[in-house]
């Protein structure tokens, strides 16, 4: 199969469809595409509207049924901060794209607290107004949440968008990586509940559009490295609109409206590679290691994960209206760009998709990670297979999600057990880039609602209705998502940003009693001290999942980075199979169900939390 790949990658340009190989002229970035401009790569879809004639984006809802998420948004404090980024009206792409969540104990007393990225104005991009700022919510272990952002340094104020969290020094405590329109941050963790951006020193500010962030050890030295997405190559105070004899009105339309243009026509911005020299500053290697973005796409969202199952990180790369990226590490600190013959360049149909969120999961429980992406309203969102080595396949249709979600426009993404049944269930969040949408009878709408769908056994996923007046009902214009165990019961919450509006805590109230355990991991010395980029087999009751350490993904965001196993009614919890970083693999036996466990590399389990608190022996 790597000769076949390697005849592949001689062709100009490679699509894969099943087992039909077709080369085609790579200029999908620059041309106007079939279906019309904007970011939308489907065809125009008839209208959806719910039994009160309200689009199925914002409807839909019933009187009855399973109770998943509670909104406490208000309650825990969160809704206090408020996303701003640019003008209401939306003119201007880089008004549009929304900020991420990150996840993080910042604090390390075992409690995640929340980071929610803000964007900008264009008073305060020019030095007129005050910016707005970014927000650190300390978790106070009663459900409730304060801000100390101020009080931590890590206000940002800049145009800002993704966030990574991960330990990069080695020192037992997590970082924060901001992705800016103009100078990105990196935030050291000083151990005292406050940070110091080091990005200058570092190296890695850049300086135009970055947008999604990941954090990975690619050379297996065991310090993490950083990959940053780059979107557009864009000038804030020339802005093109319809009619700019610079970009083509199809891409500054939306089914005939004039809308804000790009990204097509538009100039994308370079990723960016950095190679961790242990000493606080990195090196940009995106060309050496064979990463740099030769397309030119719009990227959005990256992840690096062991897609191989052969302990070496792989990067993938979410890009928007452009073929997204994997590259697959070759071990000797270059990678290999499998995107076509992989199968994740471009859905079935053999076309690119407005790639925005990425998640990575085992949805089927076969030891291998499958990947599911949000994109465009207008076409379905896109469930990738993983077949072994390295080969992929849409099944999104086979799945039962192909269909619902087309009017939906899809962002945050996560593949994650709600109901701790011990299957990886999706999670998608939704909203529109154009508020015009709002003036037209298509069936979507500009504040939307969530998608949640039930994993049924790894064959089918089942959808599940929002119940009025319940999280799942909730209806904004989402953008970044994270998902964690913010409350420390073994339930999987969600953190929403949507652009413009107040953050959105979902606490999971599902009713099942199933058991959970939980892994924090922290690695020895030729690991990332954090443990990212472990790989965790856990066997239990004849269940055998796996989970894996990232940081990234979602959309732009970083979720919780304990590995999370729901058991089911099973009253063992089994032995975790761990896959350090280094190479070492270690099983540890759990002693117990509902527990969050820290195991330390080489030395078994280190502690234990009961309900939030220390474990009594």
């Amino acid at each position: 199969m790597r000769g076949y790949r390697r005849f592949a990658r001689s062709l100009p340009c490679v699509a894969v469809l099943g087992a039909v190989c077709l080369t085609m002229a790579c200029t999908w970035a620059q041309q106007p595409g079939a279906m019309g401009g904007g970011a939308a790569s489907g065809a125009p879809s008839k209208p959806v509207h719910d039994a009160e004639n309200r689009p199925i984006t914002a409807g839909g809802f019933v009187d009855s049924g399973p109770v998943v998420f509670e909104d406490i948004s208000k309650r825990s404090g969160l809704a206090s901060w408020k996303h701003v980024m640019g003008t209401p009206q939306k003119n201007y792409i880089l008004e549009t794209d929304g900020s991420g969540v990150g996840l993080i104990d910042y604090d390390n007393d075992g409690w995640l607290d929340i980071y929610m990225v803000n964007g900008s104005t264009y008073d305060a991009l020019d030095g007129k107004t005050t910016p707005p700022h970014a927000a650190l919510f300390h978790n106070n272990h009663d459900g409730t949440f304060t801000d100390v952002a101020a009080k931590a340094g890590v206000t940002n104020d800049r145009w800002g968008f993704g966030v990574a969290i991960a330990d990069y020094d080695n020192d037992g405590w997590p970082d924060i990586f901001v992705a800016n329109y103009g100078k990105n941050r990196l935030y050291h963790n000083n151990h005292n509940g406050t940070f110091t951006d080091v990005g200058e020193k570092a190296g890695i500010t850049l300086g135009n559009w970055s947008d999604g962030v990941t954090w990975g050890d690619y050379d297996g030295d065991g310090k993490l490295d950083v990959f940053v997405t780059g979107y557009l190559h864009y000038d804030a105070h020339h802005q093109p609109t319809f009619g700019d004899p610079t970009v083509p009105d199809a891409f500054c339309q939306l089914r005939g409206m004039a809308v804000m243009c790009g990204p097509r026509g538009l100039k994308g911005e370079p990723d960016h590679l950095f190679h961790n020299n242990g000493d606080g500053t990195f090196t940009d290697v995106s060309a050496k290691a064979g990463v740099g973005d030769a397309g030119g796409y719009y990227g959005f969202t990256a992840i690096f994960a062991d897609m191989e199952n052969n302990g070496r990180q792989d990067l993938l790369v979410a890009d928007d209206s452009t073929p997204n990226y994997l590259y697959h590490n070759k071990g000797d600190g270059t990678f290999e760009d499998d995107s076509y013959i992989s199968g994740f360049a471009v859905n079935k149909d053999g076309r690119e998709i407005a790639s925005m969120g990425l998640a990575v999961g085992d949805y089927r429980n076969n030891g291998l990670l499958d990947i599911l992406v949000t994109d465009f309203s207008d076409d379905y969102k896109v469930l990738y297979r993983n077949d072994g080595d390295l080969n992929f396949t849409d099944v999104s249709d086979e799945v039962g999600i192909a269909s619902l979600p087309i009017p939906f426009l899809g962002w945050g993404a996560g593949l994650f057990d709600y109901d701790n049944d011990g299957w990886k269930d999706i999670f998608m969040v939704n909203g529109h880039v154009y508020p015009q949408v709002d003036l037209h009878d298509w069936g979507t709408s500009y504040a939307q609602r969530t998608l949640l769908y039930r994993n049924l056994q790894g064959q089918k996923f089942e959808y599940i209705p929002p119940v009025k007046g319940t999280g799942l009902a909730v209806v904004t214009p989402g953008r970044g998502a994270a998902f964690g165990d913010l409350f420390n019961d073994g339930k999987m919450d969600v953190v929403i940003s949507p652009v413009d509006g107040p953050a959105v805590l979902l606490r999971n109230v599902n009713a099942d009693h199933h058991h959970w355990v939980e892994l924090k991991l922290v690695g020895g010395a030729k690991s990332p001290r954090d443990a990212v980029g472990a790989t965790v087999y856990l066997t239990a009751d004849g269940m055998r999942q796996r989970e894996d350490v990232m940081s990234g993904g979602s959309f732009i965001s970083s979720n919780d980075q304990r590995a999370h196993f729901g058991l089911g009614d099973a009253k063992d919890a089994g032995t975790a199979e761990i896959h350090w970083p280094s190479g070492a693999t270690e099983n540890v036996r759990l002693p117990a169900v509902d527990r969050i466990y820290t195991i330390t590399e080489g030395r078994g389990i280190t502690g234990a939390l009961c309900k939030g608190k220390r474990c009594r022996r």
